[in-house]
């Protein structure tokens, strides 16, 4: 099955970078209140947050609000959800702060 691998990098002032397997630029997540994260594109629209969830882990939202899945800490890796619960992909530690996401193509 193929699958869309995302690098994230840290960025300045709390920031993270996001990047596609080709190196371009994707988007980028800032630091909101509360302890959440703001998501944005690569043009600067907000597309999405996440929160805190209630046992550990996060929930995320669309840009409209909705809950769009979750992401729980695994064994080797923090493991992504979707809305329905079924696991959707995976992110491993990278190379100096960096993360290394893979999600199963619709």
């Amino acid at each position: 099955m193929a699958k869309t691998k995302i690098t994230s990098r840290p960025g300045l002032f709390g920031t993270t970078n996001h990047y596609d397997e080709n190196g371009r630029k994707i988007g980028q997540s800032r630091p909101g209140i509360f302890g959440t994260t703001e998501h944005f594109d690569k043009n600067g629209r907000k597309v999405g947050s996440s929160s805190p969830g209630l046992f550990g882990g996060s929930v995320h939202y669309d840009r409209n609000g909705r809950r769009v899945g979750s992401s729980q800490q695994g064994i080797f890796s923090k493991d992504h959800y979707n809305s329905k619960g079924r696991k959707i992909g995976e992110s491993y530690p990278g190379l100096f702060g960096s993360t290394k996401t893979e999600f199963k193509k619709k």
